[in-house]
């Protein structure tokens, strides 16, 4: 055993970090269970004497706490939770863990920013690594500050305006917040989002934000508050692809499917093939445990052998993953392989988990009309019809900023930001990045 041999040479501890984002099997992305890998670490026990270190999407101190209450290991190691957030310890020592910023492993700002050559981030805390050029200091000079929206580019606009010390007031129109990251975490393998939404709900307490839910803003409103400054973070809209019959009863948009729950029939065509495409097929193709919090489950989907009967420990992923009830055909106009601006180290695995469950992905198609028979689509000239229950049209946004637009032809300035501003997919990193610069410039 490799790590008797270590021993033998002298080490003092063992670090028995397991994979890595290139391995057949997923292990440090937000789809994987929290401290998934640790039985690994225990199997050690007994094995060596010196203190072992387990590792891998453990996130909170209680995840911690349980690792090595139940004696898998000796220590526990993390490093994107210290991105999320620099206080982690601090506030854990305190009694103050309902305060951290948890990493919800989406890696979309750490390690998809080193391997593509960028400076290391981290989505839900943009000052990581950012210390310098994003400072939230107390300003000299006060304001009465006006959010509306409380997606995440409003939450981060929001808190971070007043821990700058300004009178914030938070609108949003639903009974929670949260915006599309309510949408997002119904997707399964997303259900950290939740984590991030405990958080803001958290620093809206502790900063003293006054959050008015179910309030619809108006101009008159606006003029009524007072406010020194004015940021619409309202978000967006879907947009409307113009394929002639889009209107059919066929036809739902992602919002009916996820926020509305609408009915979706057992054939279906999902028409998009960026980040939320991807997401509709996986929450419509979902069947069984939720493998992303249950670890045996997980362990099942991807083919891992805890027993190490199998060579290497993995069955095989194609063997163990259910195939989709429903029949799925995820469609695309770019000829581009499908997923290809996914995250760089989180790609393959929806590429993969789609594969596995027999969903058929379609490129280069041109949408010529919707009727009765289904989704009618050209490949080079040559047609083609889907017949199809129902069609999921995932085909980008549009910017909902009709108060904005209002707002200026009143002579009232204010600012733009997430998706009001840019709806180019549904970017948390870029709308928490800009929310939280803008506040900090107040």
């Amino acid at each position: 055993m490799l790590a008797k041999a270590l021993e033998e040479a002298g080490v003092s501890i063992i670090n028995t970090g397991i994979g890595w984002h290139e391995a057949r099997i997923p292990t440090i992305a937000t789809m994987v269970p929290r401290a998934c890998f640790t039985w690994v670490t225990a199997k050690l026990r007994g094995q060596v004497s010196v203190p072992l270190i387990t590792s891998n999407r453990i996130n909170t101190p209680e995840v911690a706490e349980k690792v090595l209450a139940r004696g898998d290991a000796d220590m526990v190691s993390m490093a994107r939770p210290f991105l999320a957030d620099p206080e982690f310890v601090n506030k854990s020592v305190e009694g103050r863990s309902d305060e951290i910023n948890t990493c919800i492993g989406c890696n979309q700002a750490c390690l998809d920013h080193v391997f593509n050559r960028k400076r290391s981030s981290c989505l839900v805390n943009p000052q990581a690594c950012h210390e310098l050029d994003l400072t939230f200091e107390k300003k000299a000079q006060t304001k009465r500050v006006a959010v509306v929206g409380a997606g995440p580019a409003g939450l981060a606009c929001a808190t971070v305006a007043a821990e700058c010390g300004h009178q914030v007031t938070l609108f949003e129109s639903s009974n929670e917040i949260g915006g599309q990251f309510n949408i997002a975490k119904q997707v399964p393998g997303k259900e950290e989002f939740n984590e991030t939404l405990r958080y803001y709900a958290r620093r809206i307490e502790v900063l003293g934000v006054d959050l008015k839910l179910g309030e619809r803003v108006d101009i008159e409103k606006i003029k009524a508050g007072g406010f020194d400054e004015v940021v619409i973070a309202t978000g967006v809209l879907p947009r409307e692809p113009g394929i002639n019959g889009q209107n059919h009863a066929k036809v739902l948009t992602y919002l009916d499917v996820l926020k509305d729950q609408k009915e979706v029939g057992d054939r279906v065509a999902v028409i998009g093939a960026g980040g939320i495409g991807f997401d509709i097929c996986e929450y419509l193709s979902h069947e069984g445990d939720e493998s992303s919090v249950d670890i045996p489950a997980f362990l099942h989907k991807w083919g891992i052998d805890p027993k190490n009967e199998v060579r290497g420990g993995v069955k095989g992923v194609k063997s163990e993953f259910p195939v989709s009830a429903r029949k799925i055909t995820l469609l695309q106009r770019k000829s581009t392989r499908l997923g290809i601006g996914l995250g760089k180290t989180t790609g393959w695995v929806h590429r993969a988990s789609l594969k596995a469950k027999q969903i058929s992905m379609i490129a280069g198609a041109q949408y010529n009309k919707i009727d009765d028979n289904g989704l009618h689509y050209s490949i080079n000239g040559e047609d083609h019809v889907l017949n199809v229950d129902t069609i999921v049209l995932c085909t980008g946004q549009v910017p909902l900023r009709d108060l904005h637009d209002e707002l200026e032809k009143n002579g009232i300035s204010s600012h733009l930001i997430g998706g009001a501003d840019v709806a180019a997919e549904l970017d948390a990193k870029r709308a928490i990045n800009q929310g939280s610069r803008l506040a900090a410039s107040l």
